[in-house]
């Protein structure tokens, strides 16, 4: 007699485990994942017994590093044709971790204004909300990823290294200065992608309202 616990025997049942159990650990998927395991890293950067400046160094470099597995996963997804729908989900969900986690330290820390967090932190909450309730009535183009959204999300993650770097880089570049205008551009652009994306969804918005 099968003992309570194991595996039926069915025909594919267990190969059908296997390949939901690589889906989560891919390369690319690691990376994500290590996106998203960095994020204690550069918190915990800033209560290191060490200078202001190393901590800014250190944490700078740290999410700089994380930041560009975003590049990386997916083209090692695309490369190794390891796409899969748990890749898709789990790398925007990485992204907004990290700007967000970002966004905290540097409030904490003073380089940002609670408002300026406010608005980027409740911009991705509120769109990603609509997506899910987008794709659940099957209208999730209508909401696909624009042009300003990217512009946004590059200028954003400029601006979260010079923040947290907060010194003269190479002498020459004052990065508080320039953090600051690139991510109070980043707000710009996000409530300007935000306000896009509510556009475009009204119209299904209007439909499922009557």
């Amino acid at each position: 007699m099968q003992s309570e616990g194991k595996a039926s025997g069915r025909p594919g049942e267990s190969h059908a485990f296997g390949h939901n159990a690589r889906m989560f650990f891919t390369l690319p998927t690691i990376l994500t994942w290590a996106r998203i395991v960095a994020i204690p890293l550069i918190v915990g950067v800033f209560h290191l017994e060490i200078s202001p400046a190393q901590q800014n160094l250190l944490a700078t470099v740290l999410f700089v590093a994380v930041a560009l597995t975003d590049w990386l996963d997916g083209y090692l997804a695309r490369k190794l044709n390891q796409t899969s729908s748990f890749g898709a989900f789990l790398d925007p969900v990485a992204d907004k971790f990290l700007v967000c986690a970002a966004l905290l330290v540097l409030l904490e820390l003073g380089r940002v204004n609670a408002l300026v967090a406010l608005v980027i932190i409740g911009r991705e909450i509120a769109i990603s909300a609509l997506r899910e309730w987008m794709a659940q009535i099957g209208a999730s183009r209508s909401v696909a990823v624009h042009m300003v959204g990217k512009l946004k999300t590059t200028v954003q993650m400029v601006a979260i290294p010079f923040l947290l770097f907060d010194g003269p880089l190479f002498g020459v570049i004052n990065t508080h200065v320039w953090g600051t205008a690139l991510i109070l551009a980043a707000v710009v652009l996000t409530i300007w992608s935000m306000v896009y994306y509510l556009q475009k969804a009204l119209p299904e918005i209007r439909a499922k309202a009557r």
